[in-house]
């Protein structure tokens, strides 16, 4: 193991002469919270006492074995995984990952459901995201918030508004904001004739999850777009159009965007949206995820698009001011392997980021030399980070390099193997 001590000296001698500060861009990337979603660690199952599939577009592809079973197991894998991935961190759960003795239906869903993962996030400093499953249902079939059913629509209303509640509920438990996500997979595997009623049905839905739970605090809402499904290719209600004009037309500080990373043409990308988004909003919720070819949500890795999500968040001067959560589920591997490699991709990004000189960069774009403002940006892509990142690593006991991962084979042969 080379000397990580003189590795990341070498680094900070580097820096400092652009003017990077190495040990407040450290403090900075560790105190930002990375919500960690919970389904990569079950595939998306829950614990629902009823038996279904996965619907409104979702796949896994995989069968590799120790995914979890029970919400115990599921906590455990998440800890051995926390325990490699830096810095504030929170977990974001699903509505179908409630516990009972009894199957509870979406629109009867309480705090009560949700308290053992509350009492396992205090007991762990950490905060608690929420969505709202609106998937994966016999009600989900023919629409959810959209639904031309009234009783349908009403059912999924209900649900949102428990959600509300729930997450106020972890607000207050954990002491930190939830952040809920509403996703809705609705839309039609052909073109509809009628493209304007349903979008008037969800607003309709959203306005009414919102008004009746007007009284609940500390909770932020994104609302999430997306391209197409499965089995949904032609028209998507919750169109980014839609998404955008809702949060704008709203104007109210609990209700953003969010951006997923998976949701948009092969040729769009996130990072060349947020300028434009926050022109007109203050926070953005943010959902890191891979897509290859389409919203397939592989395992994040430490790519271009990645890291110029980060460059710009950092750019802006909005990192923040947007909450960073994960989303990527893959079977084909070991979950906690997964969650691991991804989560730390993100923290690097971050970091990667922070360590640019941001200052130069803009004087010298504000001076009008653009070929010195590329020379700058090409340059630092090969600055030291990874001596910076190894240095952070060891400090927060998060394991150098592949440290982690012969724990992480050990913990696959000593408990997921067992499974």
């Amino acid at each position: 193991m080379y000397d990580v001590s003189k590795g990341y000296e070498a680094a900070k001698e580097f820096y400092a002469q652009y003017g990077v500060d190495v040990d407040k861009a450290i403090e900075i990337c560790d105190k930002i919270p990375l919500s960690i979603h919970c389904w990569q660690g079950d595939d998306v199952i829950g614990f629902e006492k009823s038996s279904g599939s996965l619907t409104g577009g979702i796949q896994t592809t995989g069968n590799y074995p120790g995914k979890a079973r029970t919400a115990d197991e599921l906590r455990a894998d998440l800890d051995f995984a926390m325990k490699y991935i830096p810095g504030a961190k929170k977990v974001n759960l699903h509505a179908s990952y409630l516990e009972a003795d009894t199957y509870v239906d979406r629109n009867a869903i309480e705090p009560k459901h949700f308290e053992k993962w509350a009492d396992w996030a205090v007991s762990r400093n950490l905060g608690l995201d929420f969505n709202p499953t609106y998937f994966s249902h016999p009600k989900s079939e023919n629409g959810t918030l959209s639904s031309a059913d009234e009783e349908t629509r009403k059912f999924w209303i209900e649900h949102g508004i428990r959600c509300r509640r729930i997450g106020q509920y972890f607000a207050d438990r954990t002491g930190k904001p939830c952040v809920i996500n509403h996703w809705t997979p609705d839309g039609d595997k052909e073109f509809p004739v009628d493209t304007l009623g349903p979008r008037l049905r969800l607003k309709d839905s959203y306005d009414q999850i919102f008004e009746a739970t007007k009284d609940v605090k500390d909770v932020i809402d994104g609302i999430e777009s997306k391209v197409f499904g499965i089995g949904l290719e032609s028209y998507t209600v919750g169109s980014h159009e839609f998404c955008m004009g809702y949060v704008m037309s709203k104007n109210i500080d609990h209700i953003i965007m969010t951006l997923d990373t998976g949701h948009y043409h092969p040729t769009e990308v996130v990072s060349a949206k947020l300028g434009a988004v926050f022109a007109f909003s203050n926070e953005v919720l943010l959902h890191v995820s891979r897509p290859v070819r389409w919203d397939s949500d592989h395992v994040v890795a430490f790519d271009d698009e990645t890291r110029a999500i980060m460059e710009e968040l950092v750019r802006l001067g909005k990192l923040e001011h947007t909450y960073i959560a994960t989303d990527f589920f893959d079977a084909s591997i070991n979950r906690t392997v997964a969650w691991i490699t991804g989560l730390r991709n993100v923290r690097k990004a971050i970091l990667s980021a922070l360590l640019q000189p941001v200052g130069m960069m803009k004087e010298t774009e504000a001076k009008g030399d653009f070929s010195g403002r590329l020379a700058i940006v090409q340059e630092f892509k090969a600055a030291p980070f990874a001596m910076v990142w190894d240095h952070y690593c060891r400090k927060t006991n998060a394991g150098v390099g592949l440290e982690w991962l012969e724990e992480a084979r050990k913990y696959e042969k000593d408990v997921l193997s067992k499974r």
